[in-house]
């Protein structure tokens, strides 16, 4: 990848999180610990003082040091599972990926998350984004990056009316529904900028 364009793609997914951090600290304070925002915040911020020598780097090994960063710095489950993601993504991407490529790698990572957080699609979590985006990403049609923001957006929608089964939410029972995840929210925010970069 371009380093330009590497460097813009990786402070605009970060920069999303940093903008939305009131937003996911209110979604985090109705059916979790209320530390979501704040956290992600953290994990973002390191990332972005590290953004010359992250645009520097091969794509792979990028994904694999912003992985080990948020593991580092980001608290909570967050930090394990989004930094699984990333450096799973490290390791199955290519330098010069194509589209199969990210929907392979994409899988994989999807994979290992539910590996490490014992979870799957259908119990309130970040899966309930991160899978059908997945799906979409593997459709071969026009207006990809389109489509993927716009499944991204509608799946953490879809997280409102669950019941949670999984993290501290699942300790609400039935008042978690008619909530948001917060973990399904800001994988819909980094994917959307994400897909706002490629776009550009």
């Amino acid at each position: 990848m371009d380093p330009t364009v590497q460097r813009k793609l990786i402070e605009q997914v970060a920069n999303a999180v940093v903008s939305h951090a009131d937003e996911l600290t209110t979604l985090d304070q109705a059916i979790g610990d209320g530390d979501h925002g704040l956290n992600m915040k953290r994990g973002a911020t390191a990332i972005l003082e590290r953004l010359d020598d992250l645009a520097a780097m091969p794509l792979p090994d990028a994904l694999k040091a912003m992985g080990q960063t948020l593991v580092m710095k980001v608290g909570g489950a967050s930090g394990p599972l989004y930094g699984t993601l990333l450096m799973t993504l490290g390791k199955e991407m290519p330098i010069a990926p194509k589209q199969s490529d990210v929907v392979r790698a994409f899988g994989a990572a999807i994979a290992a998350v539910k590996k490490i957080g014992r979870s799957d699609v259908g119990q309130k979590t970040m899966l309930d984004v991160l899978a059908p985006v997945h799906v979409e990403l593997a459709v071969e049609a026009p207006a990809l990056l389109a489509r993927v923001r716009q499944r991204g957006a509608a799946s953490a929608d879809a997280t409102i009316p669950m019941k949670a089964s999984k993290g501290r939410a699942s300790f609400l029972g039935e008042r978690s529904i008619g909530h948001m995840d917060p973990g399904a929210r800001s994988s819909s925010l980094m994917i959307a900028a994400a897909c706002t970069v490629m776009e550009e």
